[in-house]
């Protein structure tokens, strides 16, 4: 019997500023990006620039309609009361550090997918599911008194279940799904509950008829092929709850990227500047999330001839700020378009960064 847990740490910066500072339990907090004047006047009358992205946010504030990546300006609108907090990555990569080590003791294979969430194979540590829930309340309790954290997990015989399973009770979350039950307990979920599925995607296959999981695995499977490529066979395959990858350690992320195609051609430098804010803005925010620091940032445009152009810019000094990806990213944009795209309309725009590592505070260096 195969046995894959989930571990999905709640709110996890929010619940840890929260932690070191009870006074903001059970108020709405908000971490992410920074707040700056305006402008000089608008300072004086007390009125402020929110920049950046919510990195995460507590539950409170989720009631209001906050969530992760949306910008911190409609945070604000949503929910002007709240706490806002900076990041402050050190003291979550250290809470997250101790955390990891916890759940690497309870599982055979380990796989930690970022900042706040991991794997475990356990199907050699357990004989049936009743045993399972067992264990996985024993990694809930042993966070919760070691760390004062709380953590949602799911367990399901394999990761992709797992993972959505994670997030159907949360916070503080425990659901089982057992093998027989498995295309019962997706059928009735949204598309867009399975991971990777966007905003965009879900709205194809709304198009399509298709908005719930069940639906989605009682498609045809070459139509979808037709539509999406390989993610087409994926997306199907995990409708129907299959999934053979199995939890092991990962090779050290090098890049991260974004990118998007255009729903109309354009040669519009501010048309395609604002794409760029846009996805800077999400790599940014998967930055912050697994806890790294950049030294190159890139671009990628496609334009309606179909021909592909890149360009890189690495600096010495490593950063983490999202001034920086979209100020260079800009640059790199402009450059492609006077050097290359003379004529040309803009089909495609991708942002990356890449060198990644953590900051040794002592070096300087990423490490």
């Amino acid at each position: 019997m195969k046995v894959i847990l989930h571990v999905d740490m709640d709110g996890f910066f929010a619940a840890v500023e929260v932690r070191e500072n009870p006074d903001l339990k059970g108020l709405p907090v908000i971490v992410g990006g920074r707040i700056q004047p305006r402008e000089e006047k608008a300072a004086e009358e007390g009125e402020k620039r929110f920049r950046g992205v919510v990195s995460t946010c507590s539950y409170e504030a989720r009631a209001y309609g906050v969530h992760s990546a949306m910008a911190l300006s409609q945070a604000y609108k949503l929910c002007p009361d709240a706490v806002f907090l900076p990041v402050n990555m050190t003291l979550y990569k250290q809470a997250s550090a101790r955390i990891m080590d916890i759940l690497r003791t309870y599982a055979a294979k380990f796989e930690q997918v970022s900042i706040d969430e991991a794997y475990l194979d356990i199907s050699t540590r357990v004989h049936d599911w009743d045993e399972a829930r067992a264990y996985a309340q024993a990694i809930k309790k042993e966070i919760l008194e070691q760390e004062g954290l709380t953590c949602s997990i799911g367990i399901a015989p394999n990761k992709i279940i797992a993972k959505i399973a994670s997030d159907f009770v949360k916070p503080d979350g425990l659901t089982v799904v057992e093998n027989e039950h498995a295309r019962a307990f997706l059928a009735p979920l949204p598309v867009k509950k399975i991971p990777g599925v966007g905003p965009k995607t879900a709205e194809l296959l709304k198009q399509r008829g298709i908005e719930t999981i069940q639906q989605l695995a009682r498609c045809d499977v070459q139509e979808l092929v037709t539509q999406f490529g390989k993610y087409g066979w994926r997306l199907h395959q995990v409708a129907r709850g299959v999934d053979e990858s199995e939890v092991e350690e990962k090779w050290e992320r090098k890049s991260l990227s974004r990118e998007t195609t255009l729903d109309e051609h354009t040669s519009d430098l501010g048309i395609i500047n604002q794409h760029i804010e846009t996805l800077a803005e999400s790599v940014h925010g998967h930055l912050l999330r697994e806890g790294f620091l950049f030294k190159t940032v890139a671009i990628k445009v496609k334009f309606d001839d179909f021909t592909v152009h890149t360009r890189a810019k690495t600096f010495r000094a490593i950063h983490s700020d999202v001034p920086t990806v979209t100020k260079t990213a800009k640059q790199l944009m402009q450059t492609v378009i006077r050097e290359k795209g003379e004529g040309k309309q803009v089909r495609l725009v991708g942002v990356r960064v890449s060198t990644l590592g953590v900051l040794d505070a002592k070096q300087r260096r990423i490490v």
